[in-house]
């Protein structure tokens, strides 16, 4: 490779970086275990930067960059909508979860985690797990989402659907005049631990529930305890539903499937669903659909984990925190319908706002 590829790449990564903002990028490495990891650093004004860990097999390192840099980024919007006293930052780890996670594996990584000195706390993410944590934690203090037999807040996953049962129910009060969700249909799209606690809370309101996922054996243990009606993984867009809730991997919402729905609301627990945020937030709008932002109604936890970074950890509490969700995102979709902005551009804006106002008090005087 000669000098002036080497060029291009550094320029591709650091206008990356550059263009959304980031502080800090850190690259793991280490051959012994055969770790490969990415922590992004976004944004640090309110705070530490607290965000999960995920293991993904990506396609390639670029993949694997762009999901930190994005995931980072709504880490810090996520924080500061919620009004949290914490920055924003991800760690993705390259490679297959099934086959590579071993104990040095995870302690490894533990130990690129402590060289940041509290500068990053980490926790659970997508195939990841509270005893991944524990291992984690072996190495380093800046870890949470630990067992709640050590002091931790256990699996955030139900507090995470109970945010974004609350961000429907207040996009259906907008929508609608009414947070009733008796009746409505939802198409849920992905049914691990977030999604199958959304179902419960959707089925328990009365809604008329269809769910899909790549996973056959999660539809048929979610629909035999729910009655939820299973559809097919490209089907899901063409619903006659009242509500689209992806609540699996991102970008869902694209030139492709966007045009397909027939629904008057999208709201669901997914990262990053708009595959270009301003284009296709845009898009939503111009058809009449109601976005919630999902780095806001998915925000339940990081709550969680915020209460146990916190110390003296209580459920009771977190769900106290979680459930001003309802009312920032009417605020928000209000803002978006008053300024004549889409809602993910309303609740950046205010987000933004929050980081701004904090970082001048901190500044000496």
């Amino acid at each position: 490779m000669d000098v002036n590829e080497l060029e291009k790449i550094d320029n591709s990564v650091f206008g990356q970086i550059t263009e959304m903002g980031h502080e800090q990028v850190v690259f793991c490495n280490d051959q012994s275990t055969g770790l490969k990891a990415i922590i992004g650093i976004h944004n640090t004004v309110l705070g530490p930067a607290l965000g999960g860990t995920r293991m993904w097999n990506y396609a390639s390192d670029t993949e694997a960059l762009t999901d930190a840099l994005r995931l980072s980024r709504g880490m810090t919007y996520k924080a500061a909508i919620t009004c949290l006293n914490l920055g924003g930052c991800k760690a993705v780890i390259i490679g297959d979860a099934a086959k590579q996670k071993t104990e040095a594996f995870l302690r490894r990584f533990g130990k690129f985690i402590n060289s940041l000195g509290g500068k990053y706390w980490t926790a659970e993410d997508v195939n990841m797990k509270t005893s991944d944590m524990q291992y984690i934690g072996m190495e380093t203090k800046y870890v949470t989402g630990l067992p709640e037999t050590m002091g931790g807040g256990g699996d955030p996953s139900p507090v995470t659907a109970y945010g974004t049962y609350l961000g429907i129910k207040a996009s259906v009060k907008k929508v609608y005049g009414t947070e009733d969700l008796k009746g409505k249909t939802v198409g849920v799209q992905g049914v691990g631990q977030v999604g199958m606690y959304l179902v419960e809370h959707l089925v328990k309101e009365g809604a008329k529930v269809y769910i899909t996922d790549i996973s056959q054996e999660k539809l048929k243990k979610v629909a035999s305890a729910s009655g939820a009606t299973v559809v097919g993984m490209d089907d899901i867009y063409d619903l006659d539903m009242d509500i689209y809730a992806p609540c699996a991997l991102g970008a869902t919402l694209n030139s492709a499937t966007i045009p397909r729905l027939k629904c008057q609301i999208v709201a669901g627990a997914a990262n990053n669903q708009l595959a270009e945020e301003k284009k296709h937030g845009y898009m939503l709008m111009d058809r009449n659909i109601t976005y919630a932002p999902d780095f806001l109604i998915n925000a339940g936890g990081l709550i969680n984990v915020y209460e146990e970074y916190r110390g003296d950890y209580s459920r009771k509490r977190t769900y106290t925190t979680a459930e001003k969700i309802y009312e920032t995102c009417l605020q928000i979709l209000n803002l978006a319908e008053d300024e004549g902005i889409s809602s993910q551009e309303a609740a950046i804006q205010m987000a933004e706002n929050r980081i701004a106002a904090i970082g001048k008090i901190k500044l000496p005087h």
